[in-house]
């Protein structure tokens, strides 16, 4: 048995992942090796030269049913998978790195590929000599661009005939001179609509000009000042070493076994998740991970209605993972796994400290009782994966929590800076006594600081979760739960149960309504428990939003995941992403809607759900300069899965 100790000493333990030259498992990362494999193999085949930037080398993965068969030992398959620009062309290609050969290379047609690093600057010197630009800083009182700032970022796509058949950049620009933290010293109301291709200047859009202002909101240790004391350090020690085993990125921790890795533009996949059962490893989970984010902004002014943003499929080429700080994101004793990023041109980067993997004692009950003066509990302890996002302005955090009943708890903690507008007026008082018959400066959001708006908006999560119970022949069951009338005269009313296996992608659209309770489960069509029900497994959602934007709003339909809490495909390899391979100035109806628009059979076969989380954010003034993490969860948890909770078998003491 391992224990978890109060002591002063620390381990701190870490794991190199990626750097090797061989793989343990089919599921395995693309190695340092096979990503320099995979360009010398597009180089001679002569689709690589020193211009050809690259969105994506990522492992190609073999069939489902032929992973589950693997056995250690057993020669495995080994393929990558590339997005690359080449000659103004946007490609995929598929290489064989066993055979070190080109499989296919395929061009993408009707698609934008996601923004790679050289993206962020195109335009920028053409705008700061185009004299709409001059013109309109010039109203701003800056005349001198020396220390000026600019970015091009993906705007949202709303099919106007201006934008079509472009790939096309919003430019905005902030003057960061003698402060860390920027965001309050953005050029508010101007926006440089650029050509990415050509670099060329399309538009100038000019909504007024507002002057920088000298509010600060820096927040390191030196900008803030004295600090709380926070006495009685807490240190946990594992002096026999971790509770769990990695063998490369295979996991085992007491009753679970898996396999996680990390992919740039999603982040931890955790794939082949099996319980062991009185001896028996069963199979739960084939693969989960993050399919999608969306962040749409609530301001009409031009600068802002395009800033609805399809975070991962858009911003992911160099990765939206980063690096975890050791003792701070998490705690001194986790281990950390490395990752392998690409490069723009192509070759792999290191990325320290992607993940970290720990146990976590919290000091709660996993199950208690009294019976007879007889008191019985058992303590609780979870295995976590975490990893963290950066995008822009926002830090993610993403928790897969893997708990002793047999549940997993996936949870999204929303952190970082918000995002913010420069105000003319310097707070709500002034708003209140200079109300005119235009929208107040406070009408899509609120002052947290002088001059300083957070504008409303939303987020949006959607999780792939390709669960597998007892094996891959599943259906998809909804029970609801219904009023029953009673006649006579004790009890008027009770609920009941009235279950419905789900035939349909189109009935499988559900929402989360508390007026009609119901719960969402996954059965197995090969295993019953001892008392005969199916195994199966329930998304038990957490707290959660719908949208609020109008059915014809372009972003809503651009990214249509968001119509529904839960939707259930057929299991399909190349369905991935919730928005869409390519939803960078994407058309609407893309990913989700296009998956389910034939309205495919999910009866006794293998079945994916997609779960929604959303999030509208009133932003507040204890959202800054940081924003407290804020989290959102959903669980996955075994119903009728076992013959009783498998908790029981705990130890009374850590």
């Amino acid at each position: 048995m391992r224990y978890l100790l109060i002591a002063s000493t620390l381990l701190i333990f870490s794991i190199s992942s990626g750097l090797a030259s061989d793989n343990t498992h089919p599921l395995d990362p693309l190695t340092w090796q096979e990503h320099w494999t995979t360009l010398e193999v597009l180089h001679k085949a002569g689709h690589v030269d020193s211009s050809t930037t690259f969105m994506q080398i990522r492992l190609q993965q073999q069939p489902k049913a032929q992973v589950w068969k693997w056995k250690p030992g057993k020669k495995m398959g080994r393929a990558a998978f590339v997005v690359l620009r080449n000659k103004g062309d946007s490609l995929e290609a598929v290489v064989d790195l066993n055979k070190r050969k080109l499989r296919s290379i395929t061009p993408i047609e009707d698609a934008h590929t996601m923004w790679v690093a050289q993206d962020f600057g195109a335009g920028v010197k053409a705008a700061m000599s185009h004299p709409d630009f001059i013109s309109a800083m010039q109203k701003r009182g800056i005349e001198d661009f020396t220390f000026l700032s600019c970015v091009t970022i993906p705007p949202g796509y709303f099919g106007t005939e201006k934008e079509q058949d472009k790939r096309f950049g919003h430019l905005r620009c902030n003057m960061p001179t003698g402060v860390r933290n920027t965001w309050p010293r953005q050029i508010e109301g101007l926006t440089v609509v650029v050509d990415m291709d050509s670099g060329e200047v399309l538009e100038v859009i000019d909504d007024g000009a507002s002057k920088l202002h000298d509010t600060t909101a820096d927040f390191d240790l030196d900008s803030f000042g004295t600090l709380r004391d926070v006495p009685g350090p807490i240190r946990i020690n594992q002096p026999d070493g971790p509770g769990f085993d990695i063998d490369g990125h295979q996991i085992s921790w007491q009753n679970w076994k898996f396999h996680v890795r990390v992919d740039q533009r999603t982040g931890p996949t955790v794939s082949v998740v099996r319980y062991t059962d009185q001896g028996e490893d069963r199979p739960i989970i084939y693969q989960a991970h993050l399919s999608e984010i969306f962040v749409p902004y609530m301001d009409p002014d031009f600068a802002w209605h395009a800033r609805n943003f399809i975070d991962a499929g858009e911003f992911s080429a160099s990765g939206i993972f980063k690096p975890l700080l050791k003792g701070q994101d998490c705690p001194e004793y986790a281990l950390y796994m490395n990752s392998l990023n690409t490069g723009s041109n192509g070759r792999p980067t290191t990325i320290k400290n992607t993940l970290c993997i720990f146990e976590r004692d919290q000091g709660d009950p996993a199950w208690r009782h009294l019976e007879n003066n007889n008191t019985a509990s058992r303590p609780k302890r979870d295995l976590v994966v975490r990893s963290a996002a950066v995008i822009g302005n926002y830090d993610y955090l993403l928790d897969w929590t893997f708990q002793q009943d047999g549940s997993v708890l996936v949870a999204v903690g929303a952190t970082g800076i918000v995002e913010v507008k420069m105000s003319p007026q310097k707070d709500a008082s002034m708003v209140a006594k200079n109300r005119q018959s235009k929208a107040a400066a406070d009408a899509y959001g609120r002052f947290i600081d002088p001059h300083i708006i957070g504008v409303n908006h939303d987020h949006y999560f959607s999780f792939r979760i390709d669960l597998d119970i007892d094996g891959a022949n599943n259906n998809f069951v909804l029970d609801r739960l219904v009023q029953q009338k009673l006649e006579g005269d004790r009890r008027k009313s009770i609920w009941v149960k009235k279950s419905s296996v789900i035939t349909s992608e189109a009935d499988a659209k559900l929402n989360i309504d508390l007026s009609q309770p119901s719960l969402w489960r996954v059965h197995s069509q090969a295993r019953k428990n001892h008392v005969g029900y199916p195994t199966s497994y329930q998304l038990r959602p957490g707290r959660n939003a719908i949208t609020l934007l109008s059915e014809d709003d372009f972003p809503r339909r651009r990214a249509g995941f968001i119509d529904h809490h839960l939707w259930v495909t057929p299991h399909a390899p190349n369905e991935r992403y919730a928005a869409g391979e390519y939803p960078t100035l994407s058309e609407p109806g893309k990913g989700l809607p296009a998956f389910t628009k034939d309205n495919r059979s999910i009866k006794d076969t293998d079945i994916v759900l997609w779960h929604t989380i959303g999030m509208h954010h009133l932003v507040r003034a204890e959202d800054w300069p940081v924003m407290p993490v804020l989290w959102h969860s959903f669980e996955l948890r075994p119903f009728d899965f076992f013959n009783g909770n498998p908790a029981m078998d705990l130890p009374p003491d850590r």
